[in-house]
Protein backbone atom coordinates (compact mmCIF):
# COMPACT_ATOMS: atom_id res chain seq x y z
CA UNK A 1 0.00 0.00 0.00
CA UNK A 2 1.37 3.29 -0.72
CA UNK A 3 2.60 5.68 2.06
CA UNK A 4 1.13 9.13 1.62
CA UNK A 5 3.47 10.91 4.34
CA UNK A 6 6.77 9.10 2.33
CA UNK A 7 8.77 12.40 1.12
CA UNK A 8 9.45 12.85 -2.11
CA UNK A 9 13.04 12.16 -1.85
CA UNK A 10 12.06 8.47 -0.56
CA UNK A 11 13.09 7.10 2.94
CA UNK A 12 15.49 9.32 4.75
CA UNK A 13 18.64 8.03 6.56
CA UNK A 14 20.49 10.49 9.03
CA UNK A 15 24.14 9.69 9.99
CA UNK A 16 26.13 11.50 12.70
CA UNK A 17 29.99 11.68 13.25
CA UNK A 18 32.60 14.29 14.54
CA UNK A 19 30.93 17.44 13.43
CA UNK A 20 29.29 15.87 10.40
CA UNK A 21 25.81 14.93 9.73
CA UNK A 22 24.41 13.79 6.23
CA UNK A 23 20.86 12.46 5.30
CA UNK A 24 20.95 10.28 2.67
CA UNK A 25 17.38 10.05 0.51
CA UNK A 26 16.34 6.05 -0.65
CA UNK A 27 15.78 7.31 -4.36
CA UNK A 28 18.77 7.32 -6.51
CA UNK A 29 20.81 6.81 -2.91
CA UNK A 30 20.82 10.56 -2.70
CA UNK A 31 23.19 12.94 -0.93
CA UNK A 32 20.82 14.84 -0.13
CA UNK A 33 22.15 17.33 3.13
CA UNK A 34 25.99 17.33 4.09
CA UNK A 35 27.09 19.79 6.78
CA UNK A 36 30.01 20.21 9.53
CA UNK A 37 29.53 21.76 12.46
CA UNK A 38 25.98 23.25 10.88
CA UNK A 39 27.66 24.43 7.66
CA UNK A 40 26.80 23.20 4.55
CA UNK A 41 29.14 21.32 2.33
CA UNK A 42 26.98 20.28 -0.41
CA UNK A 43 23.78 22.31 -1.43
CA UNK A 44 20.43 20.60 -0.04
CA UNK A 45 17.29 19.71 -1.21
CA UNK A 46 13.94 19.17 1.00
CA UNK A 47 12.99 15.66 1.74
CA UNK A 48 9.36 16.30 0.20
CA UNK A 49 10.88 17.57 -2.97
CA UNK A 50 11.73 16.44 -6.22
CA UNK A 51 15.30 16.25 -6.16
CA UNK A 52 16.54 19.57 -8.64
CA UNK A 53 19.43 18.70 -11.52
CA UNK A 54 20.57 15.36 -10.45
CA UNK A 55 21.60 17.08 -6.96
CA UNK A 56 23.57 14.36 -4.73
CA UNK A 57 21.89 11.49 -7.36
CA UNK A 58 24.33 8.12 -7.58
CA UNK A 59 25.35 7.48 -10.77
CA UNK A 60 25.19 4.11 -12.63
CA UNK A 61 25.88 2.26 -14.78
CA UNK A 62 27.30 5.18 -16.43
CA UNK A 63 28.08 9.02 -15.42
CA UNK A 64 27.75 11.82 -18.00
CA UNK A 65 26.19 11.58 -21.27
CA UNK A 66 26.17 8.28 -23.91
CA UNK A 67 25.55 10.63 -27.34
CA UNK A 68 22.45 9.99 -29.21
CA UNK A 69 21.75 7.19 -26.50
CA UNK A 70 23.32 4.65 -28.90
CA UNK A 71 26.44 2.46 -28.64
CA UNK A 72 27.80 -0.65 -29.44
CA UNK A 73 28.84 -3.05 -26.85
CA UNK A 74 30.53 -6.91 -27.74
CA UNK A 75 29.46 -6.32 -31.30
CA UNK A 76 26.21 -5.63 -30.51
CA UNK A 77 24.36 -2.04 -30.99
CA UNK A 78 21.90 -0.78 -28.53
CA UNK A 79 19.66 2.13 -27.94
CA UNK A 80 18.55 3.90 -24.91
CA UNK A 81 15.65 6.07 -23.78
CA UNK A 82 16.71 10.00 -24.64
CA UNK A 83 16.88 11.42 -20.97
CA UNK A 84 18.32 14.09 -21.58
CA UNK A 85 15.56 15.33 -24.49
CA UNK A 86 16.82 19.01 -25.21
CA UNK A 87 20.29 17.51 -26.02
CA UNK A 88 19.30 14.03 -27.65
CA UNK A 89 21.29 12.35 -25.15
CA UNK A 90 21.20 9.64 -22.45
CA UNK A 91 22.68 11.11 -19.45
CA UNK A 92 23.45 9.76 -16.01
CA UNK A 93 23.15 5.87 -15.90
CA UNK A 94 19.53 4.34 -15.11
CA UNK A 95 19.70 4.55 -11.26
CA UNK A 96 19.12 8.13 -10.31
CA UNK A 97 15.18 7.50 -9.63
CA UNK A 98 15.66 4.07 -8.47
CA UNK A 99 14.59 3.00 -4.77
CA UNK A 100 17.25 1.60 -2.91
CA UNK A 101 16.49 -0.75 -0.20
CA UNK A 102 18.55 -0.78 3.09
CA UNK A 103 20.90 -3.25 3.86
CA UNK A 104 23.23 -1.45 6.59
CA UNK A 105 21.61 1.61 9.04
CA UNK A 106 24.41 2.26 11.52
CA UNK A 107 24.49 6.10 12.90
CA UNK A 108 27.79 6.56 11.31
CA UNK A 109 27.00 3.95 8.18
CA UNK A 110 24.64 3.18 5.62
CA UNK A 111 24.43 0.81 2.98
CA UNK A 112 21.93 1.04 0.21
CA UNK A 113 21.22 -2.02 -2.77
CA UNK A 114 19.25 -1.83 -6.26
CA UNK A 115 19.47 -3.41 -9.15
CA UNK A 116 19.69 -2.56 -12.46
CA UNK A 117 17.35 -5.18 -14.50
CA UNK A 118 17.79 -6.37 -18.34
CA UNK A 119 15.89 -3.60 -20.01
CA UNK A 120 15.88 -1.94 -23.55
CA UNK A 121 18.84 -0.42 -24.16
CA UNK A 122 20.87 -2.19 -21.41
CA UNK A 123 20.28 -5.80 -21.28
CA UNK A 124 22.47 -6.41 -18.21
CA UNK A 125 21.37 -7.30 -14.55
CA UNK A 126 24.10 -5.60 -12.37
CA UNK A 127 23.71 -5.06 -8.72
CA UNK A 128 24.23 -1.44 -7.17
CA UNK A 129 25.80 -0.90 -3.70
CA UNK A 130 26.37 2.20 -2.28
CA UNK A 131 27.98 3.04 1.29
CA UNK A 132 28.39 6.55 3.22
CA UNK A 133 30.49 6.18 5.91
CA UNK A 134 31.35 9.47 8.35
CA UNK A 135 34.43 9.40 10.32
CA UNK A 136 36.45 12.54 11.68
CA UNK A 137 37.69 12.70 7.87
CA UNK A 138 34.52 13.50 6.42
CA UNK A 139 31.59 11.74 3.99
CA UNK A 140 33.23 8.63 2.24
CA UNK A 141 30.75 6.93 -0.37
CA UNK A 142 31.64 3.92 -2.13
CA UNK A 143 29.68 2.53 -5.30
CA UNK A 144 30.16 -1.05 -6.23
CA UNK A 145 28.59 -2.86 -9.33
CA UNK A 146 28.57 -6.46 -9.48
CA UNK A 147 27.73 -8.11 -12.40
CA UNK A 148 24.69 -10.81 -11.51
CA UNK A 149 24.00 -12.12 -15.49
CA UNK A 150 25.77 -14.53 -17.62
CA UNK A 151 27.85 -12.07 -19.71
CA UNK A 152 29.76 -9.05 -19.52
CA UNK A 153 28.19 -5.89 -18.82
CA UNK A 154 29.76 -1.78 -19.16
CA UNK A 155 30.21 -0.06 -16.33
CA UNK A 156 30.91 3.25 -15.42
CA UNK A 157 30.44 5.40 -11.95
CA UNK A 158 30.60 8.90 -10.09
CA UNK A 159 28.24 10.94 -7.84
CA UNK A 160 26.67 14.26 -8.18
CA UNK A 161 27.13 16.42 -5.20
CA UNK A 162 26.91 20.65 -5.48
CA UNK A 163 29.74 21.64 -3.54
CA UNK A 164 29.04 24.68 -0.97
CA UNK A 165 32.37 26.65 -0.34
CA UNK A 166 30.87 30.39 1.62
CA UNK A 167 27.84 31.33 2.65
CA UNK A 168 24.75 28.57 2.27
CA UNK A 169 22.95 29.25 -1.20
CA UNK A 170 19.84 27.99 0.02
CA UNK A 171 19.86 28.05 3.91
CA UNK A 172 17.70 25.40 5.51
CA UNK A 173 15.28 26.32 8.49
CA UNK A 174 14.06 23.13 9.73
CA UNK A 175 13.45 21.13 6.48
CA UNK A 176 12.13 24.05 4.29
CA UNK A 177 14.55 25.81 2.16
CA UNK A 178 14.85 29.74 2.37
CA UNK A 179 14.98 31.97 -0.71
CA UNK A 180 18.14 32.74 -1.49
CA UNK A 181 19.58 36.07 -2.30
CA UNK A 182 19.66 35.57 -5.83
CA UNK A 183 21.50 39.01 -6.91
CA UNK A 184 24.97 37.12 -6.67
CA UNK A 185 25.70 33.70 -7.22
CA UNK A 186 27.93 32.55 -4.53
CA UNK A 187 30.10 30.47 -7.25
CA UNK A 188 31.14 33.56 -8.81
CA UNK A 189 33.03 34.67 -5.55
CA UNK A 190 34.34 31.32 -4.91
CA UNK A 191 38.22 29.97 -5.38
CA UNK A 192 38.63 27.01 -7.03
CA UNK A 193 41.47 24.70 -6.90
CA UNK A 194 41.90 21.92 -9.68
CA UNK A 195 44.49 19.95 -10.86
CA UNK A 196 43.85 18.68 -13.99
CA UNK A 197 46.00 19.40 -17.19
CA UNK A 198 43.68 18.27 -19.60
CA UNK A 199 40.29 19.26 -20.57
CA UNK A 200 37.60 17.50 -22.79
CA UNK A 201 35.94 20.49 -25.35
CA UNK A 202 32.65 19.91 -26.00
CA UNK A 203 30.36 21.28 -28.91
CA UNK A 204 28.20 24.05 -27.25
CA UNK A 205 24.91 23.13 -28.08
CA UNK A 206 24.56 19.21 -27.38
CA UNK A 207 27.99 19.84 -24.98
CA UNK A 208 28.96 16.39 -27.06
CA UNK A 209 32.74 15.35 -26.57
CA UNK A 210 34.89 17.09 -29.25
CA UNK A 211 38.60 16.69 -28.26
CA UNK A 212 40.97 16.18 -25.14
CA UNK A 213 43.30 19.22 -25.01
CA UNK A 214 45.92 20.77 -22.66
CA UNK A 215 44.45 23.34 -20.61
CA UNK A 216 47.38 25.49 -21.64
CA UNK A 217 45.27 25.97 -24.63
CA UNK A 218 41.98 26.63 -22.25
CA UNK A 219 43.36 29.40 -19.24
CA UNK A 220 39.82 30.11 -18.53
CA UNK A 221 39.50 26.14 -17.65
CA UNK A 222 43.10 26.05 -16.00
CA UNK A 223 42.44 26.08 -11.97
CA UNK A 224 45.56 24.12 -11.33
CA UNK A 225 46.81 27.45 -9.18
CA UNK A 226 43.62 28.24 -7.20
CA UNK A 227 41.87 31.41 -8.62
CA UNK A 228 38.88 32.72 -7.92
CA UNK A 229 36.05 31.15 -10.57
CA UNK A 230 34.28 34.66 -11.85
CA UNK A 231 31.79 34.05 -14.40
CA UNK A 232 33.37 31.59 -16.30
CA UNK A 233 30.92 28.76 -17.28
CA UNK A 234 32.50 25.47 -16.55
CA UNK A 235 30.66 22.19 -17.92
CA UNK A 236 33.43 20.11 -18.79
CA UNK A 237 35.42 16.63 -18.15
CA UNK A 238 38.78 17.00 -16.72
CA UNK A 239 41.39 14.56 -16.70
CA UNK A 240 45.68 14.02 -16.47
CA UNK A 241 44.80 14.80 -13.06
CA UNK A 242 47.70 15.59 -10.51
CA UNK A 243 47.85 13.02 -7.43
CA UNK A 244 49.52 13.25 -4.08
CA UNK A 245 49.84 10.03 -2.04
CA UNK A 246 48.19 8.67 -5.01
CA UNK A 247 44.76 10.77 -3.99
CA UNK A 248 43.31 14.55 -6.53
CA UNK A 249 41.86 16.82 -4.56
CA UNK A 250 39.48 19.04 -5.67
CA UNK A 251 39.49 22.56 -3.24
CA UNK A 252 36.70 25.09 -3.57
CA UNK A 253 36.58 27.82 -0.73
CA UNK A 254 35.00 30.99 -0.13
CA UNK A 255 35.57 34.45 1.03
CA UNK A 256 36.32 33.86 4.63
CA UNK A 257 38.85 31.17 3.71
CA UNK A 258 36.44 28.85 4.46
CA UNK A 259 35.45 25.84 2.11
CA UNK A 260 35.21 22.04 1.18
CA UNK A 261 36.98 19.46 -0.82
CA UNK A 262 36.46 16.49 -2.74
CA UNK A 263 39.44 13.85 -2.49
CA UNK A 264 39.31 10.22 -4.87
CA UNK A 265 42.26 7.84 -5.88
CA UNK A 266 43.06 6.36 -9.43
CA UNK A 267 39.71 4.72 -9.53
CA UNK A 268 38.35 7.61 -11.05
CA UNK A 269 40.91 8.82 -13.41
CA UNK A 270 37.99 11.78 -15.16
CA UNK A 271 36.24 14.55 -12.82
CA UNK A 272 32.94 16.14 -14.46
CA UNK A 273 32.84 19.77 -13.35
CA UNK A 274 29.68 22.37 -13.75
CA UNK A 275 28.83 25.84 -12.60
CA UNK A 276 25.27 25.16 -12.12
CA UNK A 277 24.67 27.58 -14.81
CA UNK A 278 20.12 27.78 -15.03
CA UNK A 279 19.71 31.27 -15.67
CA UNK A 280 16.09 30.12 -16.70
CA UNK A 281 15.84 29.14 -12.98
CA UNK A 282 16.88 31.83 -10.92
CA UNK A 283 16.54 29.99 -7.94
CA UNK A 284 19.97 27.40 -8.29
CA UNK A 285 21.58 29.24 -10.90
CA UNK A 286 25.36 29.30 -9.73
CA UNK A 287 24.22 28.03 -6.24
CA UNK A 288 26.98 25.37 -6.52
CA UNK A 289 29.65 23.87 -7.84
CA UNK A 290 28.82 20.51 -8.93
CA UNK A 291 32.31 18.11 -8.71
CA UNK A 292 31.90 14.65 -10.55
CA UNK A 293 34.88 12.14 -10.06
CA UNK A 294 34.30 9.60 -12.71
CA UNK A 295 35.23 6.00 -13.50
CA UNK A 296 35.57 6.87 -17.16
CA UNK A 297 35.32 9.30 -20.06
CA UNK A 298 31.74 10.95 -21.07
CA UNK A 299 30.49 8.53 -23.77
CA UNK A 300 33.08 6.06 -22.70
CA UNK A 301 30.79 3.05 -24.49
CA UNK A 302 31.35 4.66 -27.61
CA UNK A 303 35.23 5.37 -27.22
CA UNK A 304 35.92 3.05 -24.78
CA UNK A 305 38.33 5.26 -22.64
CA UNK A 306 38.02 4.15 -19.14
CA UNK A 307 34.68 1.81 -19.50
CA UNK A 308 35.04 -1.04 -17.32
CA UNK A 309 33.72 -4.20 -18.92
CA UNK A 310 31.99 -6.40 -15.74
CA UNK A 311 32.62 -10.35 -16.29
CA UNK A 312 30.03 -12.30 -15.10
CA UNK A 313 29.91 -12.76 -11.20
CA UNK A 314 32.61 -9.95 -11.11
CA UNK A 315 32.74 -6.17 -9.29
CA UNK A 316 33.95 -3.00 -9.45
CA UNK A 317 33.99 -0.51 -6.74
CA UNK A 318 35.15 3.56 -6.64
CA UNK A 319 34.84 5.77 -3.64
CA UNK A 320 35.65 9.78 -3.27
CA UNK A 321 35.61 11.88 0.16
CA UNK A 322 34.21 15.16 0.78
CA UNK A 323 35.19 16.96 3.81
CA UNK A 324 35.33 20.57 5.38
CA UNK A 325 38.21 23.01 5.20
CA UNK A 326 39.23 25.34 7.71
CA UNK A 327 40.58 28.86 7.26
CA UNK A 328 44.14 28.64 5.48
CA UNK A 329 46.35 29.70 8.36
CA UNK A 330 48.19 33.37 8.15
Amino acid sequence: MADPDRPRSGRQLRIAAHGYEADIASVGATLRTLRFEGRDLVVPFAADEVRPNYRGATLAPWPNRIVDGRYTFGGVEHRLPLTEPERGHALHGLVAWSEFADRVVEPDRVVLSAVIEPQAGYPFRVQVEVEYRLDAEGLTQTVTGRNLGAEAAPWGTGPHPYLVAGPDPVAEHGDAPRAPDLAAPPVDGWTLLLPASAVLTVTADRLSPVALEPVDSHPEWDFRAPRRIGSVFIDHAFTALSRTGGATTVELRGPDGRGVAMVWDEACPWVQVHTADTPEVPATHRRGLAVEPMTCAPDAVNSGTGLVELAPGAEHAASWRIHALPPIAP
